[in-house]
């Protein structure tokens, strides 16, 4: 049965990964070295799924596998670090990785692990965070390695700690984190000893580097079940270590006539794409609502403002977890702007459509994607209203981008020229008479490449201005 399996998963290999993996083994075993296709790679075959990309495991020393490597015919090969033991090959457009067999320890007066090059496929797998993670495949006689029970937890749809659950997140407290990205991203449960340590040792995320918490973060964000991963970390504590902007959404106490923000918020996380800018605007859309709740007299409950308050707390958010320039800017974008679309109705005009997709810009499609998904009331008449809105808003920008191309809605001539026509210094008043003659362009009252005419326009407000400063 194991063989058949096995054989079924490789299958899901590509061509070209199924004619290299045959290549090094036949290689391997001509050096008469052991060579196994291990961890995420055998998790996902086993799935169903096709390889994104090949890991492998050898008993053989990083010199040696350098020298089977060429022997095999790769292109090229480098070392990933002697430290760690890995050798990157390259057949073509396929870059793989082989990794000697290691084992390693965890001195308490040093986070960093003292690794050791092992001698067995078992005792390499021994070290792995969890037990889907911690099976390979014989590449050379098709065997599966499976010491932990692995690919009965995958059918069970389990998240299993290797070994002790405790000692294994002490020894990397990131591994508490991937255990969430892990339920993020194949939509698995945790079991009750492996969570019970992600509550215990929570605490120690702090030790780690904000860089790793936010690549978990974010390959957690863009997994089938996001608000799986975000769940179990609002249960176990790891959330306040983590997301801590997310702590007044997630223990925060109803007043008043409204839904729950945090059940709302999972909802709205679990609908939008998993495109990674929106599922950050989606986390943190309404994490300003606590700050800014007011109720009136009937008991109704308002939230003014929350989108402003909102954009400056993922600012900040992502800003301490150094995430990129772009990202921090467009998550921050779409908060700050996430009601806008809410409010189109057949009484918009063209002029504020066009205006509205210059404003938001490169974010239109994000924005209006989160807009959707911003809907989760349990009312049919309602979801069935906000989904023939949001339609016909973008129906309505289809039309106008099939009509006028988004850069032609600028003003006719640039600031170069103005200040050219008039003999001025750079200035303020640039900025006004372009912002003004970008308008009339929006507005449908001048032609974006009249440049006639938009000297003429300039020329009135630029003697306007002179006669308001005398």
């Amino acid at each position: 049965m194991q063989e058949d399996v096995t054989t079924l998963a490789l299958r899901q290999l590509s061509p070209e990964m199924q004619s290299v993996t045959n290549t090094l083994a036949t290689t391997f075993a001509e050096h008469d070295c052991q060579l196994f296709l291990v961890g995420g790679s055998v998790r996902d075959l086993l799935l169903g799924n096709i390889a994104a990309d090949l890991d492998f495991t050898t008993d053989a020393r990083p010199q040696q596998t350098l020298e089977i490597g060429e022997a095999a015919g790769a292109n090229s090969t480098y070392t990933v670090g002697e430290r760690f033991g890995t050798v990157g090959l390259v057949f073509d457009d396929l870059v793989i990785e082989i990794t000697t067999f290691r084992s390693e320890t965890y001195p308490t007066s040093d986070r960093r692990p003292v690794v050791e090059f092992g001698d067995s496929i078992d005792g390499d797998l021994s070290r792995r965070d969890f037990t889907i993670n911690a099976i390979a495949v014989d590449a050379i006689t098709g065997a599966l390695v499976d010491p932990f029970n692995g690919r009965q937890h995958l059918e069970e749809q389990r998240i299993e700690a290797v070994g002790d659950a405790p000692a294994r997140f002490a020894e990397d407290p990131l591994r508490i984190l991937r255990a969430a990205r892990f339920a993020a991203q194949l939509g698995f449960e945790v079991e009750p000893e492996t969570r019970s340590a992600m509550e215990q040792l929570a605490y120690r995320l702090p030790d780690i580097s904000t860089e790793r918490i936010a690549a978990e973060l974010n390959r957690l964000l863009t997994g089938i079940a996001p608000s799986n991963g975000m769940q179990l970390m609002r249960e176990t504590g790891v959330l306040q270590f983590a997301v801590p902007e997310l702590l007044d959404i997630a223990h925060d106490e109803i007043q008043g006539r409204h839904k729950d923000i945090w059940d709302h918020t999972m909802q709205v996380l679990d609908k939008t794409p998993p495109r990674l800018a929106v599922r950050w605007a989606a986390l943190l859309h309404d994490a300003g609502k606590p700050r800014t709740r007011s109720v009136d007299s009937a008991g109704e409950v308002h939230f003014f403002g929350h989108e402003r308050v909102g954009a400056d707390m993922a600012r900040r958010a992502l800003k301490r977890l150094h995430q990129e320039r772009n990202l921090i800017k467009r998550v921050s974008r779409l908060v700050d702007l996430h009601l806008r679309p809410a409010g189109y109705d057949d009484t918009w005009t063209d002029s504020a459509v066009r205006r509205l997709m210059v404003e938001v810009g490169d974010e239109l499609d994000d924005l209006l994607d989160l807009a959707a998904a911003d809907v989760t009331s349990a009312r049919e008449h309602r979801q069935r209203e906000a989904a023939r809105r949001n339609q016909g808003l973008r129906e309505h920008i289809e039309r106008i981008r099939e009509e006028s191309a988004l850069e032609q809605l600028q003003s006719p001539i640039d600031g170069n020229e103005l200040m050219e026509a008039f003999d001025r210094k750079p200035g303020r008043w640039i900025a006004t008479v372009k912002d003004q003659l970008r308008e009339m362009v929006i507005d449908g009252e001048l032609r974006h490449d009249d440049k006639e005419r938009a000297f003429e326009i300039a020329k009135g407000l630029v003697e306007e201005m002179d006669q308001t400063e005398v």
